[in-house]
C-alpha cells in the first residue's frame, strides 16, 4: 500500500547534521542524507548501524529531529540571540511542524518514512551551549527520535507530512 501524506501538518526540512566519530565534537551540516532501515543515516561514523546495548539488536535511535522554532524559544528564554544550526546535536532541523504531537505516528521527508517513537533525552552537552538550556529541553520542548521504516533520501528543503496508513 502507497503511503498517503496528511496535508493538515506540512513541514519543512531546515538544515540536517552528522554526528562526528568523537563523542561531543561538532556535527556537520550536510545537503543531503540517505536513510538506511535498521541503520541509520549512511556515512554518519558515531550512529550508523549502531547496536542495542541490552538487547544487541539495532538501536530504535536511528535519526533525531527538532523543530528550530523550539531552538528559537530557548535561545530567548535564554537571553540569546540565535543558537547555531546543529549545535542542539539534532540529525534533522525541521521547520512548521509540531513534532512533540507526532509522537506514536510515520512521517514521510523526502523518499523516507520514519516512525516517531520517544521524546529526545537532552545530554549534559546542551549546558555547554548555554547554562540553563538541557533543564529547558526537557517536557516535551526537545525533539524526537525516529526510526527509519522505508529507507531513502532526504535533503535541505523536503516538505514533511504526516502518514495516515503505511
Amino acid at each position: 500500500m502507497n503511503p498517503v501524506p496528511c496535508p493538515a501538518l506540512p513541514g519543512q526540512v531546515a538544515s540536517l547534521h552528522l554526528h562526528p566519530a568523537r563523542s561531543g565534537a561538532p556535527l556537520s551540516m550536510v545537503q543531503s542524507v540517505e536513510l538506511v532501515v535498521g541503520k541509520g543515516i549512511l556515512n554518519e561514523p558515531r550512529y550508523f548501524g549502531r547496536l542495542s546495548h541490552t538487547t544487541g539488536k539495532p538501536s530504535r535511535r536511528q535519526v533525531s529531529l527538532i523543530e528550530r522554532e523550539q531552538i528559537a524559544s530557548h535561545a530567548s528564554s535564554l537571553g540569546l540571540q540565535s543558537i547555531p544550526p546543529g549545535a542542539v546535536r539534532a540529525n534533522i532541523e525541521t521547520t512548521a511542524i509540531d513534532l512533540i504531537a507526532l509522537l506514536g505516528r510515520h512521517i514521510k521527508i523526502g523518499e523516507a518514512v520514519l516512525y516517531l517513537y520517544e521524546a529526545r533525552m537532552p545530554c549534559g552537552q546542551m549546558d555547554a551551549i548555554c547554562s540553563g538550556l538541557r533543564g529547558l529541553m526537557e517536557n516535551n520542548r526537545q525533539g524526537m527520535l525516529a526510526e527509519i521504516i522505508r529507507p531513502g533520501k532526504i535533503q535541505v528543503g523536503d516538505s514533511i507530512h504526516v502518514i495516515e496508513t503505511l
